[in-house]
């Protein structure tokens, strides 16, 4: 039960496929997890009014030269926890915020303008209204793997190839280099209509942005084909039957930081990893099925990992925004402490 609303496997399916390809026609979906048309509208209409599905547009703002991205690890006075999370949620500049269990209570992601301006988040305008003890912060100097890019694996490998191509490199692998891309006022305007709704049509986007329907397409397909511009689909893990989140924080030897890193984001219960500057080198968000999975997790597969010194986990008990977006967590109160 999630809000309300009983989640059954054609629903996961559904939001599998959406995972898989964000502006995917309903016609394909409804063919891949064997059901009508109108059925797969109709419950994907349902789980998004009750805020438990979205997708939308989400722009990479290190290929488009719009900010850096920095993750932050908060520690917290005793019964704090969720104020400081909350204070930290709602400033612009955050982009995920979870509170989180183990050597941290919060854990975010902001995005400046530059390296200069996280000095102004963490030291000069710390949020928290005095309640943060201790805080560190990693910038990412290399993404591996994105949420975007993750398949949970509810469907079958063939549904999952006519979803997305199975053979293309990782995003994020073909855009690593390179001068960033700038935007024009034109795209500019895609990308914030699509930022509010990613399976806008091409009519209601050209009608949003000013612009012809051609047009409008056209700029859609250079954006993504230059790398600007991701579909991102907005559902909690335990809506595909994942019901452990946390972040993964490790310590890898410089030299062998690139093998470790594709090796761990290879495993398909990675969600997002990054190379980091700071204490831990190695940041990620992982997500598995059973609480019983994690032992033999660590043990097996992040202790199999070249050059690995140290290893940390935080469980991640309320996430409160991801992509920007406040979560159904969010949006109801937040738990006393």
């Amino acid at each position: 039960m999630q809000d309300g609303v009983e989640i059954d496997e054609l629903d996961r399916a559904i939001v599998a496929a959406l995972q898989l390809n964000g502006r995917a026609p309903w016609s394909l979906i409804a063919r891949l997890v064997g059901a009508s048309e109108s059925t797969v509208v109709r419950r994907a209409a349902v789980l998004g009014d009750s805020g438990l599905l979205r997708v939308i547009g989400v722009v990479d703002v290190l290929r488009c030269g719009i900010g850096v991205p920095v993750l932050s690890r908060f520690r917290c006075r005793p019964g704090s926890t969720y104020e400081v999370a909350a204070a930290i949620a709602a400033r612009p500049e955050a982009r995920f915020v979870a509170v989180v269990s183990g050597s941290a209570d919060c854990v975010a992601e902001f995005v400046v303008p530059t390296h200069a301006a996280i000095g102004r988040v963490m030291v000069a305008d710390v949020p928290g209204d005095g309640h943060v003890t201790e805080s560190e912060t990693h910038a990412v100097i290399r993404t591996f793997v994105s949420n975007h890019d993750w398949n949970p694996g509810v469907l079958d490998p063939q549904a999952t190839a006519e979803l997305r191509d199975a053979a293309e490199m990782p995003f994020e692998d073909r855009f690593r280099e390179g001068t960033p891309e700038r935007l024009d006022e034109l795209e500019l305007a895609i990308v914030e209509a699509l930022g509010r709704d990613g399976r806008m049509s091409y009519k209601a986007l050209a009608q949003a942005v000013g612009s012809s329907e051609s047009t409008a397409k056209r700029r859609v397909e250079s954006l993504v084909r230059r790398g600007c511009l991701r579909f991102r689909t907005l559902a909690e893990p335990d809506v595909l039957g994942f019901a452990v989140e946390f972040m993964l924080w490790l310590e890898v030897e410089p030299g062998l930081l690139e093998q470790a890193g594709q090796q761990l984001a290879g495993h398909p219960s990675t969600r997002y990893l990054s190379a980091t500057t700071g204490r831990f080198n190695l940041a990620g968000q992982v997500a598995l099925r059973h609480y019983g999975d994690l032992f033999r997790y660590l043990t097996d597969d992040v202790g199999a990992l070249p050059g690995l010194r140290a290893a940390d986990v935080t469980l991640q008990l309320t996430t409160l925004k991801r992509a920007w977006v406040p979560t159904p967590a969010a949006r109801t109160e937040i738990p006393p402490p």
